[in-house]
């Protein structure tokens, strides 16, 4: 597992050479998640859960677009809590290991950008479990498959299929609606059959 330093988080989101992501594109992001959820609960966001967060760089963006939504994040790196932690909200945790923390759901959204395709399986499926349990909204999960290319960091990849990954979902009760995002199985029967997600 890489060391999620301070050198990490230099290499992939600060250098203009190697970074994954500008400020812009993380912002249209931020944007999309938030009216995604939206949509779908009729009503302003009020709480947003972003679990391996990092040192949280989607929270300015949501505080400045929906100043009272109350924001938490989740990320394994010592240096992004110690950093970070007090200043966005940030609390030291595994993915597998949600259910092991103080979370104050449900929530609106959720979020894991960038992240998903590096936790082990039996990881993910714990985690998966108790991120389902706290959703009341919209889930934005990013997964690539192994037909996918990675850009950024590519150690330590999951290399899964896209079966593979459908069935991880299924078992942990949540519905596909296409674009990143999720809903849970329940919330998914009172969508139109067309918003629920087929392959």
């Amino acid at each position: 597992m890489p060391a999620y330093d301070r050198a990490y988080f230099d290499r992939w989101y600060r250098s203009p050479r190697t970074r994954v992501f500008t400020r812009a594109e993380i912002e249209r992001r931020v944007r999309f998640t938030i009216d995604a959820a939206e949509l779908l609960i009729e009503r302003p966001v009020r709480n947003v859960l972003d679990v391996c967060c990092g040192e949280g760089h989607w929270q300015p963006v949501v505080k400045r677009l929906r100043p009272a939504a109350r924001w938490e994040g989740v990320d394994v790196s010592e240096y992004a809590v110690a950093r970070y932690g007090r200043k966005r909200n940030i609390q030291r945790g595994r993915f597998g290991d949600l259910g092991k923390l103080a979370l104050r759901g449900p929530y609106d959204l959720i979020v894991c950008a960038g992240a998903l395709y590096y936790i082990p399986t039996s990881e993910l499926r714990a985690g998966l479990d108790t991120l389902a349990g706290l959703l009341h909204g919209v889930a934005f999960l990013e997964m690539f498959t192994d037909k996918d290319d990675i850009v950024g960091n590519v150690s330590d990849l999951q290399h899964r299929t896209a079966a593979e990954y459908d069935a991880i979902m299924s078992a942990a009760g949540l519905a596909h609606l296409g674009m990143h995002c999720w809903v849970t199985a329940a919330g998914a029967t009172a969508l139109p059959e067309f918003e629920r997600g087929r392959r």
